[in-house]
């Protein structure tokens, strides 16, 4: 299958400039360049189809008026005011794009609703006219600050009976013998109470380890790979659950750690089998 190349096709177009048509769908070519140029074209239309659909999205039903724009870009000279009208209604297709992926994230898949088009366009129009009333970097930071709490409220609708699964299994968990609760709600298990010094803020760590879900599912296991991991306590890179075990824990120790949603991924969905508001339970073993 021949694909469209941009770079192919400008060569063919200005080949084209030479051809005169007869009325007919044919050509009068002229000379041996001419038929060069014309089989170009031909050889090009299958991967121009796949372009104008999957990348500029022009519907087929108006090839006519699509043949009749391509004509008129490869014989005339280049105009800047009509090319940048031109390139305003592409990008004008890519907000309505951008509307809909922004509803898909507002409206969690609401088909009765969706975003205000004009609103985005609005706020385009004022930040490339210099009449925003923020910069673009505010403008970025409060629509983040905006969109938060819409997202995790649209999780929790989704995933809320595996948020309450872990706030059941947690208090179930805490009342086990031998389970300490921290006050961030840290639950952990002593398994085997190491001898080694305590960790610093720059101490380097060789950790085994496996994670579970509360169903017993493992979704890592340094065991499995025979690969302990390393922590850099200055930098540690784990979730937040970790890195207070972690500075609990002598050398030498094995825990069970239990980690509660907003000490672990929180609302992230993690390597497919870590769900948003996911309570994680980790086997950690500190090496000497």
């Amino acid at each position: 299958m021949k694909y469209f190349s941009m770079m192919a096709a400008a060569v063919a177009m200005t080949a084209m400039t030479m051809v005169s048509c007869d009325g007919k769908g044919g050509a009068n070519l002229k000379d041996g360049v001419d038929t060069l140029a014309y089989n170009l074209g031909v050889a090009q239309t299958e991967g121009l189809k796949q372009y104008m659909t999957m990348q500029l999205g022009v519907d087929t039903t108006y090839m006519t008026e699509f043949i009749k724009g391509m004509k008129e870009g490869a014989v005339n000279e280049v105009d800047p005011k009509k090319t940048a009208y031109m390139k305003g209604l592409e990008v004008g297709g890519q907000v309505q794009q951008m509307a809909k992926g922004l509803t898909q994230q507002v409206y969690a898949g609401d088909s009765t609703k969706s975003v205000n088009v004009k609103a985005l366009l609005a706020g385009l129009v004022a930040g490339l006219q210099n009449e925003a009333a923020m910069t673009a970097d505010e403008a970025y930071e409060a629509f983040n600050s905006q969109l938060e709490p819409i997202r995790i409220a649209n999780l929790e609708k989704q995933y809320g009976d595996n948020k309450l699964a872990g706030e059941k299994y947690l208090e179930e968990n805490k009342a086990k013998e031998g389970v300490t609760v921290t006050g961030s709600g840290l639950q952990y298990k002593v398994l085997v109470a190491g001898d080694g010094e305590l960790p610093s803020d720059t101490t380097t760590l060789k950790v085994n380890y496996e994670g579970r879900l509360i169903d017993g599912t493992v979704f890592d296991s340094s065991y499995e790979r025979n690969s302990p991991l390393t922590v850099d306590m200055a930098q540690p890179r784990v979730i937040e659950g970790w890195v207070e075990a972690l500075k609990l824990m002598p050398a030498g120790s094995k825990w069970e750690i239990t980690i509660p949603q907003e000490l672990g991924y929180g609302s992230q969905e993690t390597g497919g089998l870590i769900k948003p508001f996911s309570t994680l339970i980790f086997t950690v073993e500190v090496l000497k």
